[in-house]
């Protein structure tokens, strides 16, 4: 069963993480600084525990091992450009200039990409939106190796411990699981109580991740060689095929860049750009030549480059802090998944979810218990299945790559058709970046026979039904309008016969408010009744993060028994209609007694058919996508008491 919602057949995020105290939408009244502190927490989590395990990995692929000195200025200097291209230029100075409205994200970009397009050519593409459900879908199998390989690279470091050793290795799984299913079971509490404490304890850790690198830089100052990116590219061509597998690992150091794109709308961009350049960039490249200054001096250091620098007092400390950054790097990744998840919803990519508000004050602050849900199962099957962080690698990088090259190809149409660039400029500028992707991209493919394949199955499963959604929704709202009376048929149906007059106000929902909703006509059949008020409402999503509130509410006049109703929200919203009445009673004069007002809802019966629409497969799966979707009633915030829900069959 699945009820007649409004906007449910409009397909079309921008990856938002928790937002701090400080964190508003009104940028204006906050401090620069401390928008910069915020960032630092939410934004840069997931990339600052990379040093954890990132050299490690790249250095273990080598030919020597990592024991030789051309080996570690190599990786040194592909890690330090990695970061200087990738975050850099691709995202701090070029992508972040395409915002939509202020928000970044995958999905804004293809909001934006569309709006674009329909503007430029009164067409829109078909290839941008499936980039976007890509982008989406990738987006989510990041989501779950993250958390995994964050949490257990920290309590690795257990096994380096003083007084520990190997007497700890039986223990480091359970521990990480505890920490990991302790973090899910919270989220129904929300962040907002804590999150003023992500900014001080990751600019800490970045404080702290610079300090040990500066320390050891007097090991071998022959390291800052690795500047230039001569020693990378020759490791890279005499290493072969090898050097293109170490890319892979070296792409480690990079994973979560594309956060800074995605939450310019609660930050800003001069706060996120001046957070990376002044401290994150500095402090990870300080580490990273840290650690290879000291394998420089002490080969043997390579197996475990991170935890060796640490000095034994402050080992515990360290350790400590190192938890409480991956912790905060997870929470970042399952709050951006809530929040693509409620703009996935609003632009039709998903059916309707339970989405909670766990805060009043502060905007983007949601709990989607299906998505918690999955993502921890999800999470402690790779744990347990991958068991270290080596094994986790092989299958890290492969869903960002892919992510970052969808933003990158959606950046293309903004360059192109929004900014209005030339061929030469738009090839030089993104060429170079579509081939960087690309090469990222085909190293991290080798990991597939390692586990590289579960995100890529993940993301697939998504597409999949992502797909079968918008593909059914639309075949569905097709047949309803083929089937229905267009609303100026049924006034002058009326007009000859009219019917027994009900008194109070009528409110239907429905997608399309030129044709009669399924609930109107049901009630005019079995009920014989028209109410004395008839309001056909229609709950729409722009391809704009929010609508402002002089534009929220729009009613037209069709005649005396009859107006239109329609509700813009942007996809970063959530819809209230009983607060879009409210709006309308203070902006029009209008008066709709909530109490005196009932709300009429089409409940749609649908059967599965083998010859039209869909295959019978995907009927069956759209159709199991209805059942499980959330009540609209609860959807959008209508009272319960004053719902009417009439039915009907229909196939797909």
């Amino acid at each position: 069963m699945a009820s007649e919602a409004p906007g449910a057949s409009a397909p079309e995020a921008a990856a938002s993480k928790p937002v701090p105290p400080h964190a508003s939408d009104s940028h204006g009244t906050q401090s620069f600084w401390a928008l910069a502190l915020g960032s630092i927490g939410v934004v840069f989590g997931d990339i600052g525990t990379s040093p954890l395990y990132a050299m490690r990995e790249a250095l273990a692929h080598s030919r020597s091992g990592g024991a030789s000195e051309f080996a570690v200025m190599g990786v040194v200097s592909l890690v330090i450009w990695a970061m200087f291209l990738v975050v850099t230029v691709k995202y701090v100075i070029l992508l972040m200039r395409a915002d939509n409205k202020g928000e970044g994200g995958t999905l804004a970009l293809m909001a934006l990409a569309r709006r674009t397009l329909t503007k430029t050519t009164g067409k829109r593409s078909a290839a941008v939106f499936f980039l976007g459900v890509v982008g989406a879908a990738l987006f989510y199998g990041d989501g779950v190796i993250t958390p995994a390989i964050s949490v257990l690279s920290a309590m690795e470091g257990l096994r380096d411990a003083p007084g520990m050793g190997a007497r700890v290795e039986p223990y480091i799984l359970p521990i990480s699981a505890g920490i990991l299913v302790a973090l899910f079971m919270v989220q129904s509490r929300g962040t907002h109580r804590v999150a003023a404490f992500f900014g001080p304890i990751t600019l800490l850790w970045f404080v702290v991740l610079g300090g040990l690198g500066l320390f050891h830089l007097k090991d071998d100052l022959s390291i800052f060689l690795a500047f230039n990116p001569w020693y990378g590219a020759r490791f890279l061509w005499e290493n072969g095929f090898l050097g293109f597998v170490i890319l892979g690992s070296v792409f480690l150091v990079v994973t979560g860049a594309e956060a800074l794109y995605a939450d310019m709308g609660h930050f800003g961009k001069g706060p996120i750009r001046a957070s990376w350049l002044v401290v994150v960039f500095p402090c990870l490249a300080l580490n990273y030549l840290g650690q290879g200054a000291m394998i420089l001096a002490h080969p043997e250091t390579r197996h475990n480059p991170f935890w060796e620098m640490v000095p034994q007092f402050a080992y515990w400390p360290i350790l400590a802090l190192a938890a409480c950054a991956t912790v905060i790097a997870s929470q970042a990744v399952i709050t951006g998944a809530f929040s693509v998840t409620q703009q996935a919803v609003q632009l039709g990519l998903l059916p309707r979810i339970d989405i909670r508000r766990t805060s009043e004050t502060q905007a983007g602050q949601i709990f989607v218990p299906q998505v918690n849900t999955m993502l921890m199962i999800g999470v402690l099957v790779l744990l347990f299945s991958f068991r270290n962080t080596s094994a986790l690698a092989a299958a890290y990088g492969i869903a960002v790559t892919g992510s970052m090259f969808v933003d990158t190809l959606l950046a293309f149409v903004i360059v192109k058709a929004a900014w209005k660039w030339g061929w030469p400029a738009t090839l030089a500028i993104l060429a170079p970046l579509v081939m960087l992707d690309l090469t990222f991209i085909s190293s991290n493919l080798l990991k597939i026979p390692k586990g590289a394949w579960m995100p890529l199955v993940f993301g697939a499963v998504l597409v999949l039904i992502m797909w079968t959604w918008t593909k059914g929704a639309q075949i569905l709202t097709d047949k309803t309008r083929r089937d229905s009376v267009p609303l100026t048929d049924l006034i002058d149906i009326l007009k000859a016969r009219p019917p027994h007059r009900a008194p109070g106000t009528a409110i239907f929902l429905t997608s399309d408010p030129d044709m009669t909703p399924v609930a109107l006509m049901h009630n005019l059949k079995h009920n014989k009744v028209l109410h004395e008020k008839n309001v056909i409402a229609t709950v729409r999503t722009a391809e704009t993060p929010r609508v402002n509130e002089a534009d929220r509410v729009r009613i037209e006049p069709v005649n005396d028994d009859f107006k239109k109703l329609i509700i813009t929200y942007g996809f970063m919203e959530t819809p209230n209609v009983p607060k879009a009445l409210a709006l309308l009673r203070k902006q029009q004069g209008l008066k709709f007694d909530i109490m005196a007002t009932s709300f009429f809802l089409g409940r749609r019966s649908v059967i599965a058919s083998a010859h039209s629409g869909m295959p019978l497969w995907q009927d069956k799966l759209f159709i199991f996508l209805m059942r499980n979707a959330a009540n609209p009633t609860d959807f959008f915030k209508i009272p319960p008491g004053r719902v009417v829900e009439l039915g009907a069959q229909v196939t797909v």
